[in-house]
This record gives structure tokens, C-alpha cells and sequence, in this order.
């Protein structure tokens, strides 16, 4: 039987194309480089096994589930009467000779974003997400070149991580990308790929974002004509609720987007730049029925901060959150938060009557005796919360910010609520001072569930710059490496306690148990081994801190 064909095929790499064993968390692990050493090349298989198994497709290579962000833009070119279809990696080929449109996404093609660029800077390697992407490029190259010379094959790059390719563009060249689309795709998708199948000139890169910008009526006024190379859409121009497409075909590990934006204005952050957003309970309704009915039953909540759902301020509103989670558990048997922050657990529970403990009373039920969250703590040092971050802990004064993250912590262990805790290391103007007092606020943590993941805030400057050679270039000193060896100790402690009890229980998970508690002791093993020379080059950061202090003194003087 013929297979059918597709104007447009839209995929990523295995990395972003799996499940992650059902366990959303798990992916993470591509995020590293492939460092068990394993003997007959083993260790690519091994990592990719555990970290990004492959996902089951149709007999046409459509996977069952795809990356969500990937599934609304399929919806969108659905919606508009466009030819296109979410294809499994490994089946791309087959589509490319008469495809008139490739479309990319990742959430980081080429390892620059953290925790991949933390992998890079300690241990000198790509991690698996860049490794991966490069491959299946390699690999996918050919059969783009012979589709655009054979029937004019156009690429477009976008997702999360689109801006990436503006740090490589000879590969832009070598891969033949046409277009990098860099933010909300809804409202011009459309048009840039009806322009890409009829062979019209193409922006080489769109913008959606902030700024000072023309609007999308005055693009579409000009019919693009003059074609200009660049193409920037202020923020006033995100897509409106009614513009964004419910998905068509189930989301990798049932996860439904519940808004959009955030109201907390961290400096470091650019989704705070987008326009806030919460979807009605009937939109989320469709997208939970179209994974159920695909039979995905499990799944995850996703918003910038899911407490917020339904909030116009930074207070959660108890009787939009308590709807929302109840008409969830109607279609899913376990259900996760894509994020939270510490000070919407703090608030609900303490101000709002025990809110996360009735929270969690609906969610924890004979299918389901935990869930997970990503929460960022960034820094314990409260002089630079108070710079970067204030509105981490509003409604309060961040000043508190020590007793929030601990008593919100204390509310998460007592709830079985399981966060993956992020925190940024090296930040612009953090002093040893700085670090000591976050690596003190680290060990109060030391009691309460969770797992603490260190990012290196890593500036642009150094993205072209060999991967081994990052960690000179970094502001660190003696306190961060000591920082880093105490969240090693926690996240290991309770990495063991998770995986065991929580995270992959039941007989269906024996081997991914067991290779996961194989990965965590060769881990704990081979930071053992390299005690000495981390207290080497803890001596060598001192050393060259004292030096620089030596110059400034022989300057002032």
C-alpha cells in the first residue's frame, strides 16, 4: 500500500521524539553527555535506552504521541486546510521527495541552554540532546538537499530553542535552512508556510517577542513585498486565546497547556515577557479527551507557574485551581505540574486554608501517591534575589525569602508533592558571600524530598568557545565548587529514595529501575574518585582570586 503523502512534515531528533518511559522527569537525562563507558559501544545505546527509548508509530512512522508544542502547530496548519503531519525521526526520509516543507523544533538543538550548558562546562562533552540532533542532521542532510533540488524542499526552524541557530550559521548553510521562526508561532505560521509551499521568497529569520515592532497588519498589508531578511512582531502581537489550536493527536506524556506567560519579572527569564494568558476549562477539556481517548491517561499540567491558573494577580485563585485539577483527574489517573514556585505553595497553604493539602487530596488517590513539579530557587543569596528576582516572593518582600523556600519545601514533603528544584550558579555580580549563603539555604533543604539540579549561568560570549574550555571562563570561585559538591550530595541522597519508592514502583519497572540505580551509583562512585582533583582546582580558583586581588592593590596604590 502507498503510503501517503504530506505538503508539510513536521519532527525533531529522538531526544525530543520519546516518551521517556512514561516518566517526563527522565528526559532530563538527555540533557547530559553519554559518559557511562560501556564496552562494543554500548554507551550511546545505553543512554538512549534509558533516557530517550523509541516511541511507537503508526505503520506510516506518525508516533503516537509528539512533543506538544509541535502538536499545536501541526493543529494550526490543520485547522488552516494545510497538508501536514508530525513524523517519527527515523521515517522522515521517506516523506522528504515530495514534502514541500521540513519544519524543526527543539527544545535546545545544540546544548547551549542550561542544564545541557552545566553538563558542557563540568564535563567537557556534548551532551546527548546536541549529539542526537547532530546525527540525525548528518544523517537527514543528504535527503534534504536531493528534496530541495527535486521538488524545492524549504526548512523551517523554530521551538524553543530557534535562537540557537544564530550562534551557528554555518550550519544554516551546510542543513539548508530557509527560515528561523524564534517565539508563538499562531498567528504568522500560517502564512510563512502557504508562502513556503508555493516557492515565494522567505524571511531568513521572525521574531516574536518585545520591542518596537510592525505589527502583523502592517506585514500582511505589504503582502510581504518588498520581502524584508528580518522580521520582528512586538509582544503585543502573541497569539489571542482563540488563535491557538486545540491539539488534533495525543501530547508525549499527556501534557496540556493550561496558559501562557508569567507575572514574576525575573531578569534572567524571558518568558515573563510574554503576554499573560489562561485557557478556559472547556479549551483544556478538549486536549485532556484527545489524549484519553488515544489512551494516555497520564498526564501533566503545563503553565509558566500552574497555581496561577485562572489569577490575575500572583495570588492563586483557590476555586479556578480546585475546578481545574478536579476536571483533570476526570480523564487522567495521574497528573503532574509542568512548574510552581515556592512562594505559591507558601501562600496557598498558609494563607489560603491548607489550599495545596486539598490540592493534593484530589490529586493523590488508589492510582496516584505523589507528583512532581520544576521550581526554581536560583539563588539563596537574598542581596541578589533582591536585584534579579523580587518578584519570586511576592506577594511578600524577598527579604523572606529564606523562610519561604524552607517552610514551602516542609509543605511539599509533608504532600508528596516531588519538586525538581533548579538553581543558577555564577551569576552576573555574585560574590563568595553570596554563594555561601545559598549553599546554607541548600542545607536546610537536606530534610525535605526533592532534587536540587545546579545550572551554570553561562553568558553568549562563550557559546562558540570549546565546550572544555567554559569553566576558566567562568566567574567561580572556591564557594561554588563547594556549592556544587553539597546539591550532589542531596540530589544523590534523595535520587535513590525517589527512584526506589516513588518514581518508578511496580514490577513493569525493574530494568528501568535498575539501569537508573546503576546510573546513579556510577555517578556517586565517580565523584568519589575525583575528590583530589576537585580540592585542586579549588586551590587553583584561590590562587587566581588572590592574584587578581594582588593586582587591584598594586593598582590602588
Amino acid at each position: 500500500m502507498q503510503s501517503p503523502r504530506f505538503d508539510v512534515i513536521l519532527t525533531a531528533d529522538r531526544s525530543m521524539m520519546s516518551n521517556y518511559h512514561r516518566k517526563e522527569f527522565l528526559g532530563f537525562g538527555t540533557t547530559g553527555p553519554i559518559f557511562v563507558e560501556l564496552p562494543f559501544g554500548f554507551s550511546e545505546r545505553f543512554h538512549s535506552y534509558l533516557f530517550a527509548p523509541k516511541l511507537k508509530t503508526d505503520k506510516w512512522g506518525r508516533p503516537v504521541e509528539a512533543p506538544y508544542g509541535m502538536r499545536k502547530i501541526e493543529a494550526k496548519l490543520l485547522d488552516a486546510g494545510i497538508n501536514a503531519a508530525v513524523i517519527d525521526p527515523e521515517h522522515v526520509h521517506k516523506y522528504l521527495p515530495h514534502a514541500k516543507v521540513l519544519m524543526l523544533s527543539h527544545h535546545d538543538y545544540f546544548g547551549l541552554n542550561p542544564p545541557s550548558s552545566t553538563w558542557g562546562v563540568i564535563v567537557g562533552k556534548e551532551p546527548m540532546n546536541a549529539v542526537f540532533f547532530k546525527g540525525f542532521m548528518e544523517r537527514l542532510s543528504p535527503h534534504i538537499w536531493k528534496a530541495k533540488a527535486g521538488n524545492g524542499l524549504r526548512v523551517i526552524v523554530g521551538g524553543p530553542a530557534a535562537w540557537q541557530w544564530l550562534y551557528f550559521p554555518e550550519l544554516v548553510d551546510k542543513w539548508g535552512i530557509d527560515t528561523i521562526f524564534d517565539g508563538e508561532g499562531e498567528r504568522l505560521v500560517v502564512d510563512l508556510v502557504r508562502r513556503a509551499v508555493e516557492g515565494k521568497p522567505l524571511p531568513k529569520y521572525i521574531y516574536v517577542g518585545v520591542g518596537e515592532a510592525p505589527s502583523l497588519e502592517e506585514i500582511s498589508t505589504i503582502k510581504w513585498k518588498p520581502l524584508p531578511k528580518y522580521i520582528y512582531v512586538g509582544v503585543g502581537e502573541a497569539p489571542s486565546l482563540e488563535e491557538i489550536s486545540t491539539i488534533k493527536y495525543p501530547s508525549i506524556n499527556g501534557l496540556v497547556e493550561i496558559g501562557r506567560g508569567c507575572p514574576r519579572g525575573c531578569a534572567f527569564c524571558s518568558v515573563t515577557l510574554r503576554a499573560m494568558r489562561w485557557y478556559p476549562l472547556e479549551k483544556i477539556e478538549e486536549e485532556l479527551k484527545v489524549n484519553a481517548r488515544a489512551g494516555v491517561v497520564d498526564g501533566i499540567l503545563h503553565s509558566d507557574e500552574v497555581p496561577l491558573y485562572g489569577s490575575t494577580t500572583v495570588e492563586p485563585n483557590p476555586e479556578k485551581l480546585v475546578a481545574l485539577h478536579k476536571l483533570a483527574k476526570r480523564y487522567y489517573r495521574k497528573v503532574g505540574w509542568s512548574h510552581t514556585t515556592f512562594v505559591a505553595v507558601y501562600h496557598g497553604e498558609k494563607k489560603m486554608g491548607k489550599l495545596f493539602t486539598k490540592l493534593s487530596e484530589i490529586i493523590l488517590d488508589e492510582h496516584q501517591d505523589w507528583w512532581g513539579a520544576q521550581i526554581g530557587l536560583e539563588t539563596g543569596s537574598v542581596r541578589l534575589a533582591r536585584k534579579i528576582m523580587p518578584g519570586k516572593a511576592a506577594p511578600y518582600k524577598i527579604d523572606q525569602w529564606h523562610e519561604i523556600v524552607e517552610e514551602a519545601a516542609a509543605i511539599m514533603h509533608e504532600i508528596r508533592l516531588i519538586p525538581a528544584i533548579t538553581l543558577i550558579v555564577g551569576l552576573p555580580d555574585e560574590q563568595p558571600d553570596d554563594v555561601v549563603e545559598t549553599i546554607e539555604l541548600v542545607e536546610r533543604l537536606r530534610p525535605y524530598r526533592s532534587l536540587i539540579v545546579p545550572l551554570f549561568y553561562v553568558p553568549m560570549s562563550h557559546v562558540r568557545t570549546d565546550k572544555a574550555g567554559w569553566l576558566d571562563k567562568l566567574n567561580l570561585y572556591p564557594e561554588h565548587i563547594d556549592l556544587l559538591e553539597v546539591v550532589a550530595r542531596h540530589s544523590i541522597y534523595w535520587a535513590k529514595d525517589i527512584v526506589n519508592k516513588f518514581y518508578f514502583k511496580g514490577p513493569q519497572y525493574f530494568l528501568v529501575r535498575f539501569l537508573v540505580n546503576y546510573f546513579i551509583n556510577y555517578v556517586e562512585k565517580r565523584l568519589g574518585k575525583i575528590k583530589e582533583d576537585v580540592e585542586h582546582y579549588k586551590e587553583a580558583l584561590r590562587q587566581t582570586r588572590n592574584n587578581a586581588r594582588k593586582e587591584v592593590l598594586t593598582f590602588a596604590s
